[in-house]
Parts: structure tokens; sequence; C-alpha cells
């Protein structure tokens, strides 16, 4: 007996008549993942309620315990949903480099690392960049994000340079 895959048996013969939406090998953007997992766990936990009632008409001894995975499984749903919801990618501006928050104080203040071989053309979008992405929750209206360097002076010591600063105002969006 000949074995077939697949796709030679299937009448396109492996074309898709759909636009692939993502990479293959590459991990699903997140707005799409919490889209689907939203989805798939609401129908899921419509699945398990329809499995309780089962459960209790019947007198099952398990129905006690389905009770509490479907109501986990729709809390799940809706917790996915409600991310979705609020999630807002990061702002990536062109000519940025991404450097590591090393101080913030939660209401004024953004201290962010520069390696040691970073570019002078970089610094203006990289703080543009990370004060865009600062959300305002318990900040003040204005929020200064520094961006400093260590810098050796002799040996065994160095000191703070800060390269640049940016004050991103809240009030304005």
């Amino acid at each position: 007996m000949l074995l077939l895959r697949i796709d030679d048996r299937h009448p396109t013969q492996g074309r898709r008549n759909i636009e692939r939406r993502f990479v293959p090998n590459q991990p699903m953007p997140l707005p799409e993942l919490l889209e689907m997992s939203s989805k798939w766990l609401a129908w899921s936990g419509l699945g398990l309620s329809v499995l309780t009632l089962v459960a209790f008409i019947t007198q099952w001894g398990v129905r006690f315990r389905l009770v509490g995975v479907s109501s986990f499984t729709f809390l799940l749903a809706v917790s996915c949903w409600a991310f979705s919801i609020s999630y807002t990618p990061p702002i990536r501006i062109d000519g940025a480099q991404q450097v590591p928050i090393v101080f913030d104080n939660g209401t004024n203040l953004v201290v962010a690392q520069a390696a040691e071989g970073f570019q002078s053309e970089a610094i203006d979008p990289t703080l543009n960049q990370i004060a865009a992405n600062l959300r305002p929750g318990g900040r003040n209206l204005e929020v200064r994000v520094r961006l400093r360097q260590i810098q050796p002076v002799n040996e065994g010591t160095s000191r703070p340079v800060v390269l640049g600063e940016v004050t991103r105002n809240f009030d304005q969006g």
C-alpha cells in the first residue's frame, strides 16, 4: 500500500489559499496570543460547565471538582480578555538602543545606564523612547529621564556622567 502525505492527497496539493499572518518558527505576537487564549479558554469553560451540569444530574463524584475547574477556566478567560484590552505594545523609535533602567523613584526621576561603547547619535532617540514608554500611574505630571554612563577616573574609581536628559510631561499626553 502506497502512503501519500496529506498535502499530496489534498486537491490544493499543499498550496494554501489563505494568507499567513506570522513567520513560521517564531512566537505568536502577544496581542494575537491573548485574543486566541481568551477564545479558547471561554469555550473550554463553557464545555466544562456543561460537563459540570451533566455531573450534577448524574450524581458523579467529581461534580464539585468540576465546579472549581470550570470557574477557574472562566476566570482565566476573563483575565486574558482584560489584559488583551489593556495591553499596549512598547513604542520603538528609530536609532534608539536598548538600555537598562537602573533607577526609578516612581514619581519624578528615571535613570538609564548606557553601555561603554554607546554612540552619541543614539542618545536623543534612546531618551525619547524611554520617556514614551513610561506609564503615568502614581507619577508626578513631569518626569525627568536621564541617560548616564559610568566612566573610569583612576584605577579602581569611576564616576557617573549624565549623557542626556529629557522631560516627559504627562499633562500633554
